[in-house]
């Protein structure tokens, strides 16, 4: 295999990480003895800048190119984003109604399946569909839902992702 990169990153679908590469875990290394790497990296991922400096961290991450293309948003090197997990809000959905339609005329049955709320009368409380019911007011039917978020990711496969700490120094361009 040819010599890495120094900050290369590659995929590795073993679970041993080879002489030379460190994990993209968020490890925070000693700039003393990673000064070449430091140079590269900076604080970019975390660290103090002085004793300190972190890998990238892809854990649970898809990685995108840093700068903008037409119709994106711009993202910085080291930026993060997304979430696993997303609650919607009502102003996520998109509008639509839910109908309630009643009959003023007393009810006829105590079975709701295929009737209409209606004047009730004791235990006939629904009465079988009319040809023109009557729409109820806008809030007559209560809220549903509780929130709770919904997983946001992509189909995946769990590989190892590595960052080379020892090799070439990439020449600036």
């Amino acid at each position: 295999m040819p010599t890495p990169m120094l900050g290369e990153i590659r995929l590795m679908a073993g679970d041993q990480t080879p002489a030379g590469w460190a994990a993209c875990d968020g490890a925070l290394l000693p700039i003393a003895s990673n000064e070449a790497l430091f140079s590269l990296l900076g604080v970019t991922y975390g660290g103090d800048g002085r004793t300190t400096f972190a890998l990238p961290d892809l854990r649970g991450r898809v990685p995108v190119h840093r700068g903008q293309g037409p119709g994106l948003s711009h993202r910085r090197l080291g930026a993060e984003g997304g979430a696993e997990a997303v609650a919607l809000a009502a102003e996520n959905l998109p509008p639509h109604g839910h109908d309630l339609s009643a009959d003023a005329a007393d009810g006829d049955t105590p079975d709701p399946a295929g009737a209409l709320i209606a004047a009730s009368t004791a235990a006939q409380r629904f009465r079988a569909p009319a040809a023109v019911a009557a729409r109820m007011a806008d809030g007559a039917v209560s809220e549903a839902g509780d929130g709770a978020p919904h997983e946001n990711m992509a189909p995946f496969a769990a590989v190892a992702v590595i960052i080379a700490v020892t090799g070439a120094y990439p020449s600036r361009s």
